[in-house]
């Protein structure tokens, strides 16, 4: 009973102390792509999805008939369209400071350093927060390049609070060594809830979770409410230790990828790709024809009319309950 308590403390310090809560706003919609009737009661699902060809190329010439919706099975008419490149981006960058990455954090801190100055613009903002044992908050939301930069820097091995350990103390049983779920479920409830338009946690780790309290489908779940998408960059330097079914799940159930960087050259590479992912999606949305405000999960699937391509999008979300 005593570790139940302990846990209990841990977890909800990790949700206070580092991440701040922001109250939820309207999100953007996407501009109509017909002359719709407003839907009195019925809230409009936004979708944001990223289109690839067989050379992992970002394709950009597709229009609204390249693209159905289906939720729960059933196809929905789309009512807005659009390929946006200029609506808010909000990033948080979340690096795993465990010992598993003493070797790979140098590059790791100056790739993502080189990746916010080539993505973030004019009315886009970051966070970045570092994690093995807990989570730090490096700096929050901005859109200050110097300040980003000088928190990645930070972000040494240890600081997501390993350092506080004393010389020669293990990790509690009860604490764990990289706690990747509880770090994805705090920064999607406390930070990415209350934001509007494109939203991502990009994330640098093995994946390898050792004594998170949150499961990994807690953790995708919150990045769903939340209307996230979490990109995963594998960074390892032993393959057996990475855990490529957990980045895997967490990147393609909220619509991101996980990409496998088996070495510091693939980092610079795996951060461009993001980058232009996140510039050239597409933005559709719909009404749906199930409106019943049930709180409950709804799959989506969304399909390219060719076959010659690959999207990426979130695989549901969680319907609004009464009163929301």
């Amino acid at each position: 009973m005593r570790n139940f308590f302990i846990a209990v403390l841990v977890i909800l310090s990790l949700l206070t102390a580092s991440f701040s809560f922001v109250p939820a706003t309207r999100g953007y919609a996407a501009r109509p792509a017909q002359d719709h009737a407003i839907h009195v009661g019925v809230p409009l699902v936004n979708i944001y999805a990223s289109v690839i060809d067989k050379h992992n190329v970002n394709v950009e010439n597709l229009d609204q008939s390249d693209f159905r919706i289906f939720e729960d099975k059933v196809e929905q008419k789309i009512a807005f369209f659009s390929h946006e490149k200029t609506l808010p981006l909000s990033i948080g960058l979340l690096i795993d400071t465990s010992g598993s990455e003493e070797n790979m954090i140098g590059a790791e801190k100056k790739a993502a350093s080189q990746f916010l100055h080539r993505v973030i613009q004019d009315g886009d903002k970051a966070f970045v927060v570092a994690f093995d044992y807990d989570a730090v908050m490096l700096a929050g939301w901005t859109g200050d390049l110097a300040v980003l930069d000088h928190a990645i820097e930070r972000a040494d091995i240890g600081v997501g609070g390993a350092s506080k350990l004393k010389p020669g103390q293990n990790f509690p049983y009860w604490v764990g060594g990289t706690r990747l779920y509880d770090t994805i479920y705090a920064a999607s409830l406390k930070r990415m809830a209350g934001e509007s338009g494109r939203k991502a946690l990009i994330i640098l780790t093995d994946a390898a979770d050792q004594g998170s309290y949150m499961t990994i489908k807690q953790a995708v779940e919150s990045a769903q409410r939340a209307d996230t998408l979490v990109e995963v960059l594998v960074v390892y330097e032993t393959r057996r230790y990475a855990d490529f079914d957990a980045a895997k799940q967490l990147a393609q159930d909220t619509g991101g990828r996980a990409i496998d960087v088996a070495n510091q050259n693939k980092i610079q590479k795996a951060f461009d790709e993001i980058s232009e992912q996140l510039r050239t999606e597409y933005s559709l949305g719909y009404y749906p024809t199930n409106s019943n405000p049930d709180g409950k999960y709804r799959q989506l699937k969304l399909e390219l009319t060719t076959k010659k391509y690959k999207v990426f999008t979130r695989k549901g979300y969680y319907a609004r309950t009464v009163g929301k």
